[in-house]
């Protein structure tokens, strides 16, 4: 049996929140190693491990691997989540892009003292930006490209997941969306992601944003 891939983050949501989704999704269990101090990632760089000196940093079939995408990009391949042919991959990794982008301003509100403005921008680009291609994209499919779940759908189900909790009924007008997700939930995976005592991580608060400002030695 092959060593289970080691995660290196902190102990909440962040970029890694995805890498968690993906694993959890393809079956795959993993360790995690949370970063607790500044002299531990320190200790990571003199070591060589952080090719830009950032995390998320996955140890996986003897790799240690840095930068999301390409953690993504690795994980969809090795379990098949990443289209059956070039074109159904290009489509599967256009979606992707899109899904990363709003899913990261949501991440972002965390390091926001005042995020009032950034969530009426949010909502009003998810509404009339993201949302409706998704809802296009499903509309007569199970799932968003070539009939075949990939992992365009993972990041698909934790957009639509996060966006509810800051903006409740958000779905309320995109109902092939509303679908799939009901469909995705239905996953004993995700269903047990979901769950108490999982693996999934709560959102930066002021103290995990706290101690990543430590850990990097930022001043503000």
């Amino acid at each position: 049996m092959s060593e289970k891939p080691v995660l290196y983050y902190f102990n909440a949501r962040g970029r890694m929140e995805t890498i968690r989704w993906l694993l959890t999704v393809a079956e795959v269990d993993f360790d995690e190693v949370f970063l607790t101090s500044r002299d531990q990632y320190l200790k990571l760089l003199e070591n060589g491990d952080l090719l830009f000196q950032q995390v998320p940093m996955v140890e996986i079939d003897g790799m240690k691997l840095v930068q999301t995408r390409a953690i993504l990009n690795y994980i969809a391949e090795k379990y098949n989540l990443h289209g059956k042919d070039l074109k159904d991959r290009a489509m599967i990794d256009m979606y992707s892009e899109g899904l990363m982008d709003l899913t990261q301003m949501i991440r972002l509100l965390s390091w926001l003292s005042d995020p009032k403005d950034q969530l009426e921008e949010i909502e009003k680009k998810a509404k009339e930006r993201y949302l409706p291609v998704f809802e296009k994209a499903l509309t007569g499919a199970v799932y968003l490209v070539g009939g075949k779940f990939s992992c365009a759908d993972v990041y698909l189900l934790e957009c639509t997941l996060m966006l509810e909790e800051s903006f409740v009924g958000i779905l309320k007008d995109f109902g092939n969306l509303k679908s799939f997700q009901g469909r995705m939930l239905q996953i004993p995976a995700v269903n047990r992601f979901l769950l108490p005592g999982s693996k999934r991580k709560l959102p930066f608060d002021q103290k995990s944003l706290a101690l990543a400002k430590q850990v990097f030695n930022m001043k503000s």
